[in-house]
């Protein structure tokens, strides 16, 4: 049975509570997304701040050594797009 993933910009995103992976396990890193700040527009929570993590698959590291880059971001938006731009460079390279 394959599963499959809401996507943004061809890497899949897959959340569980206020943290987002972005990306597949199967390429050399993946982009976390840990929410940090909420605040209430409307009747909807919306983050507003997000710490942006580029970190490598390779299960041999621990998850200290596994983290490449860091940025911390003011919305979801700016962090998705930040994290889509490392990973289009993680590919490349």
């Amino acid at each position: 049975m394959s599963t499959s993933f809401f996507t943004y910009k061809g890497f899949p995103l897959v959340r569980r509570d206020d943290v987002i992976y972005y990306g597949n396990m199967s390429d050399e890193y993946v982009i976390m997304l840990q929410i940090l700040q909420k605040k209430k527009v409307k009747d909807i929570e919306v983050a507003s701040k997000i710490k942006v993590y580029q970190m490598s698959t390779d299960d041999k590291l621990n998850p200290t050594e596994a983290i490449k880059k860091t940025s911390e971001k003011e919305s979801l938006y700016e962090a998705l797009d930040l994290a889509n731009a490392w990973l289009k460079r993680a590919v490349k390279s």
